[in-house]
């Protein structure tokens, strides 16, 4: 190889050795842009609005609001806005206006206990509100509170010519807590924990046929109050639908199929009434009801000759 020939294959060697390291450094640079994230400001301000659907008559509790920021040119008056709002003083409060999940919570809205037409805005549609007195033994200690759902126990003494029937009977199921006492809330402690307080009435929600039932009931025996599991309204529903006891409209909206099987687990019930006898609890006691005395039938006097005889209608 001469070297003219050599010259040029090492120039050719230089260069493209040159052009690799060039590429490389270009490819190099040209990587993806690096993004800084930069901390998004809060536009407008911060207000209340609902973390759940709230119908009307709903009891709000600290679990049914929270504070979300607002575009500022849609912030109301109306509104609760986050500098001057006190929460504590909404506990308690009940929906006087349907609201829906993410909506504001508007001032009129709401509905503060002691204020005119509270109760009314915190009972269903169709609903009345009964009162009924309790004490720590009927009324489960204490630890019943507004929001909560009972059964109700009728305990009497019948009486006839046998020995006295004693008896406990479950006459209304899933009744609808409005207040205790004068109390629409619950009393927590420094903990946020509910605190039992000693009550002396209970007012509850119920149809007005079931609340003429509680008042008879009250004339009768000792109404005691049975608190219920927040599961066994929802068994019940479904146990009821099943057997075909409920049948739901037909519906496409998944929305409205939900609020009217919420609708349909919170109503009050007296269908399935059950009892329990002193004798089954003591062998000392009977399980059947007294005899009551036969009432006598009008008489009439039969005379055959010398003879007369009364015979009572009714009589073989």
């Amino acid at each position: 190889m001469d070297k003219k020939k050599l010259i040029l294959l090492i120039g050719a060697l230089v260069v493209a050795a040159v052009t690799a390291l060039l590429a490389r450094s270009m490819f190099t640079g040209a990587s993806a842009p690096q993004v800084e994230a930069k901390k998004t400001e809060v536009l407008g301000e911060e207000v209340l609005v609902a973390s759940r659907a709230l119908p009307v008559g709903t009891i709000i509790t600290p679990d049914a609001f929270s504070f979300q920021p607002w575009p500022e040119d849609l912030v109301e008056e109306a509104y609760f806005q986050k500098e001057g709002t006190d929460i504590e003083s909404l506990n308690g409060t009940v929906v006087r206006n349907a609201i829906t999940a993410g909506q504001p919570l508007t001032k009129g809205a709401i509905v503060s206990p002691g204020d005119r037409g509270f109760l009314a805005a915190a009972l269903g549609p169709g609903m009345r509100a009964v009162t009924i007195p309790v004490s720590g033994l009927t009324g489960v200690a204490g630890f019943v509170f507004p929001g909560d759902r009972v059964d109700l126990m009728l305990t009497q003494t019948v009486k006839g010519d046998g020995p006295e029937l004693k008896v406990s009977e479950t006459v209304i199921r899933n009744v609808r807590v409005l207040a205790t006492d004068n109390r629409v809330t619950q009393t927590v402690n420094e903990a946020g924990q509910a605190v039992a307080t000693k009550t002396k009435l209970v007012t509850l929600e119920a149809s007005p046929k079931i609340a003429e039932k509680v008042a008879v009931a009250q004339t009768l025996g000792t109404l005691s109050l049975s608190l219920r599991s927040l599961a066994d309204s929802t068994a019940e529903l479904e146990e009821a639908i099943a057997s075909g006891e409920i049948k739901l409209p037909e519906t496409d909206d998944p929305a409205e199929e939900a609020a009217m099987i919420r609708s349909l687990a919170s109503r009050p019930d007296t269908k399935k009434s059950t009892y329990s006898t002193g004798g089954e609890v003591s062998r000392f006691q009977t399980r059947s009801p007294p005899q009551a005395e036969k009432p006598e039938g009008p008489k009439v006097r039969v005379s055959r000759g010398n003879a007369v005889k009364e015979v009572q209608f009714g009589d073989k």
